[in-house]
C-alpha cells in the first residue's frame, strides 16, 4: 500500500483526483473549512436525517454531483483526536474496500492535522484491508486498493509526512508480527521464527544469531531446556541486534516469549479453545515487528532482540511438577505448574541480557491469564518498579493507541513464590497471578532497568474477528524511538 500526503488544491476536495473520496468530519458542528460543494451535499444529508453530527455516523454517496472521485464516504470523528480518527476511518473503509476502488483520497475537516492523525491513518488501513492467507486459499479476494493520500495544507504537510512515514514502518512491522502469530503451530515453530529473523537481519541490516540446544545446555540454561525437553520440535534461542548507535551506546534489549505452542505440558490445559495457544508466541512476533518497523525507520539506537523459542509439550521426557531446574542465573525453580511454562523460558533470556549491558530490557509477554481477568482486551498489564521506565513506556501506548495499564509490584506478592525444595516456585496461589509471575520475573532483572509486558489480553482476539492483533508493536517502536537520538 503506497501512502503520500497531498496539499489540497485550490479547487479543493471535490476535484481531488482518486477513485474514491473518504471525507472525515469532527466536532457538533459542520466544518467551515469543507469543500463547498461537499459541505452543501452534507448539510442537505444533515436536514433529510441521513446523517448526524455524532461519533459513529456513517454515509455513502455514488457520483455525487460536482465531485471528482466517483464515491464519495462521509464519516465522523466525534472529537477529532488521532483515536476517533482511526475508528472513522476505518469504519469508512467499509463500503469501500471490497468494490473497485484503487486510489482513496481521505479528508479530514474540522482538525488540525498533526502526525498522529497520519500515523492512525496508516494503522487503520493496514488493520482494515490486513486477511490472512497463507494457508487458506479460499479467503475473500485482496481489495484493489493500493494508494491512499491525505490531503492536507501547506502547513500540516510534515507533520503529515513524518506521521505517515512512522505509521508505515509500524504497519510493516504489526503485519509481520501478526503473519507469524496467525500462522498455526506447524507451520510456525521456532525453527520457523529462526528464519524470519534470519530474513529480516538479510533485508534490514540485523546482524542475527540463533542458539540450538547444545548451546544451551554449554550456556546452562537450564530453565529454557526444561520447557522444551517435552517437544520433538528443536528449540531455537535467537538473537538479532540492530546498530543504528554508536558501538559504545548501551542498547535497549526487548525479550519476547517463543513459545509456538503451549499445551500446558504435564498439566495441561482444557482442550476448549487451545488451538489459540498458538499465539503463545505473540511476545516473540512483537520483538520480530518491532526490529523491522526500527531498521525500517533506520533509527539511530541499538536495539537487540531476544526470543527464547520452543514448544510446551506433554510427553515421557516432559518435565514434571515438583521438578527443580537450575536457570541460568544459578538460581533453583521449582516446577509446581508446567503450564506456567513462558517464565521459566524467559527467566533464562533476562539472563542472558546482561552480558550486553543493556540501558533497558523489556519482556513482552502472552504470560498469564490473569491479566485478562485483570484489564480485559484494551490494556496491556504494565509491570515495572522504576518509575521512569514505566511512565515511558506508558506514554507511549498512549501515543501509539496501544495503550497499557500498570500494574502493582510490592514485595509482599514475593512471598507466594518460596519454596521448600529449591530458590522458588514457579507459581504462587491463583490470587494476584499477573502480579506473581511479574515478581518471579523481578528475581532475574537485578543487574539492569526492567519493565514487563503482559500481552495475554491484548495479543490476539477471539470469536468472529478471531486473530492476531499485532499488538505491542505500536507501543514498542515508539518506546524505542523516544530514546533514539
Amino acid at each position: 500500500m503506497d501512502f503520500k500526503s497531498q496539499v489540497t488544491g485550490p479547487k479543493g476536495l471535490s476535484a481531488a483526483v482518486a477513485d474514491a473520496l473518504l471525507v472525515v468530519v469532527a466536532g457538533a458542528e459542520l466544518p467551515v473549512d469543507l469543500d463547498s460543494v461537499l459541505a452543501e451535499a452534507l448539510a442537505a444529508a444533515i436536514k433529510q436525517g441521513d446523517f448526524t453530527l455524532k461519533a459513529g455516523q456513517l454515509l455513502y454517496a455514488h457520483r455525487l454531483a460536482g465531485v471528482k472521485a466517483t464515491r464519495v464516504v462521509f464519516a465522523h470523528a466525534g472529537d477529532g483526536s488521532a483515536k476517533a480518527l482511526r475508528k472513522a476511518v476505518a469504519a469508512g473503509l467499509a463500503p469501500i474496500k471490497a468494490g473497485g476502488a484503487a486510489s482513496l483520497a481521505v479528508a479530514v475537516a474540522g482538525v488540525t492535522l498533526t502526525d498522529a492523525h497520519a500515523e492512525a491513518l496508516v494503522a487503520a488501513v493496514t488493520d482494515t484491508l490486513y486477511v490472512y492467507r497463507h494457508t487458506k486459499p479460499s479467503a475473500p479476494a485482496e481489495s484493489k486498493l493500493r494508494s491512499v493520500s491525505l490531503q492536507c495544507s501547506k502547513a500540516e504537510t510534515a507533520a503529515v509526512a513524518a506521521g505517515l512515514k512512522r505509521g508505515q514502518a509500524i504497519a510493516a512491522g504489526s503485519t509481520l508480527a501478526r503473519e507469524c502469530a496467525n500462522r498455526p503451530a506447524n507451520h510456525c515453530t521456532p525453527s520457523y521464527l529462526a528464519d524470519q529473523a534470519r530474513k529480516l537481519g538479510k533485508d534490514h541490516g540485523l546482524k542475527v544469531s540463533v542458539l540450538d540446544r547444545k548451546d544451551c545446555e554449554k550456556l546452562g540454561m537450564g530453565s529454557f531446556l526444561a520447557v522444551a525437553q517435552g517437544s520433538e520440535e528443536p528449540l531455537k534461542f535467537i538473537v538479532a541486534q540492530w546498530q543504528g548507535g554508536a558501538k559504545n551506546e548501551a542498547p535497549v534489549v526487548l525479550v519476547g516469549k517463543g513459545i509456538t505452542f503451549d499445551t500446558g505440558g504435564i498439566s495441561i490445559k482444557p482442550a476448549p479453545e487451545m488451538d489459540e495457544m498458538k499465539y503463545d508466541m505473540g511476545g516473540a512476533a512483537s520483538v520480530l515487528g518491532t526490529l523491522r518497523a526500527v531498521a525500517q525507520l533506520k533509527a539511530k539506537v541499538n536495539l537487540i532482540g531476544i526470543i527464547p523459542a520452543c514448544e510446551n509439550m506433554p510427553s515421557g521426557r516432559a518435565v514434571k511438577p515438583g521438578d527443580v531446574v537450575t536457570s541460568l542465573s544459578g538460581q533453583t525453580i521449582e516446577i509446581l505448574n508446567t503450564d506456567a511454562e513462558g517464565r521459566l523460558i524467559l527467566c533464562d533470556a533476562l539472563t542472558y541480557a546482561e552480558r550486553f549491558k543493556p540501558a533497558v530490557v523489556v519482556d513482552i509477554a502472552t504470560l498469564t491469564g490473569a491479566c485478562v481477568i485483570a484489564l480485559g482486551h484494551h490494556r496491556s498489564g504494565l509491570f515495572s518498579a522504576d518509575e521512569e521506565l514505566a511512565a515511558q513506556l506508558s506514554a507511549a501506548g498512549e501515543q501509539a493507541l496501544d495503550p497499557a495499564w500498570r500494574m502493582p509490584l510490592d514485595e509482599e506478592y514475593d512471598e507466594a513464590l518460596k519454596s521448600h525444595y529449591a530458590d522458588m516456585g514457579n507459581v504462587g496461589g491463583r490470587a494476584g497471578g499477573a502480579i506473581t509471575a511479574a515478581m518471579f520475573l523481578k528475581r532475574f532483572t537485578a543487574k539492569f532497568r526492567w519493565a514487563h509486558l503482559d500481552i495475554a489480553g491484548t495479543a490476539w482476539k477471539s470469536g468472529a474477528a478471531k486473530g492476531a492483533t499485532g499488538r505491542p508493536v505500536p507501543l514498542l517502536t515508539h518506546f524505542v524511538l523516544s530514546r533514539a537520538r
